[in-house]
């Protein structure tokens, strides 16, 4: 799974998982697949922020499972290498901007861009049964972000490992996926200056200057459920974040060190390859 920190973070990660988990009890699916459909979210500006913001909004849907390049609930990834029980793939994950101006702790500073990720991501299959319908994994992501400008700005490092478990298959709930992640996030101080440093011009009596320091950076925790249908997928989340130890924890930005996110979508499959692939963890 990709890894939000930003708002759009929540929707990304939580939604993919309510996805990931609806092919979980087969052992095969289509090569490629595309459609569009609608989500509803709600979550903070930013992780700390205790300001919510509430969308609905038009989602693309594509999937595609080839040998080497995939699209699928991870992101845009290739695969590097590959065995029964390790995975190592180059994956990329995107989040949207906050505008200062919405945002009253932030207000007077500049906004937080859009900002793009990529790097490699290691994947460790701890268990999986043997029809494939459930699994427990650790996936070690790391990244380097960017902001998406005319200029882009190099906003440090992230490193988000955590337990994923997918489980298919549910009792008196046929159709129906779970999938559960926990996990610490950290950062360099240049990511974490980006978010939550004061610099001494932008100070005021409210919010005094900060220097956010690299570490530790709090933990998350995601529960996301689905169901696939012949020609369309339901699927929602909801995310727990707490910011408690968080080595930035202290800066005047963070106004709520414990919130929640959710969102739930809609896709509907408009068209899909022939050609079938067997699914691999």
């Amino acid at each position: 799974m990709t890894t939000p920190r930003i708002p759009g973070r929540a929707l990304c990660c939580g939604l993919a998982l309510a996805a990931s988990v609806a092919q979980a009890a087969d052992n095969d699916a289509p090569l490629w697949e595309v459609g569009a459909g609608v989500a509803a979210f709600a979550f903070p500006a930013y992780r700390g922020s205790d300001e919510i913001r509430a969308f609905v909004l038009p989602i693309p849907y594509f999937v595609y499972r080839g040998e080497f390049l995939k699209a699928d609930r991870d992101g845009l990834r290739a695969r590097l290498f590959t065995s029964d029980r390790v995975n190592l793939t180059v994956s990329a994950a995107l989040s949207p901007p906050a505008s200062s101006d919405d945002v009253n702790a932030r207000a007077g500073m500049p906004d937080l861009r859009a900002s793009f990720e990529v790097g490699p991501q290691l994947d460790l299959t701890l268990w999986r049964n043997t029809a494939h319908s459930r699994s427990l994994k650790l996936q070690l992501p790391l990244r380097t972000a960017y902001t998406l400008e005319r200029s882009p700005q190099h906003i440090g490092w992230v490193f988000h490992p955590k337990l994923n478990l997918d489980v298919g298959d549910l009792p008196g709930l046929p159709g129906w996926n779970v999938g559960l992640q926990a996990g610490p996030l950290f950062g360099d101080r240049r990511q974490h200056a980006y978010y939550y440093s004061v610099a001494p011009e932008q100070a005021t009596a409210g919010r005094p200057g900060y220097d956010a320091p690299a570490g530790f950076a709090g933990m998350q925790y995601l529960v996301g459920v689905s169901r696939r249908y012949p020609s369309h997928w339901v699927g929602a989340f909801l995310r727990y974040d707490t910011l408690g130890g968080a080595r930035f924890a202290d800066s005047p930005l963070v106004r709520d060190r414990n919130y929640l996110a959710a969102g739930v979508a809609v896709t509907w499959i408009f068209g899909q390859s022939a050609t079938r692939v067997r699914l691999d963890d």
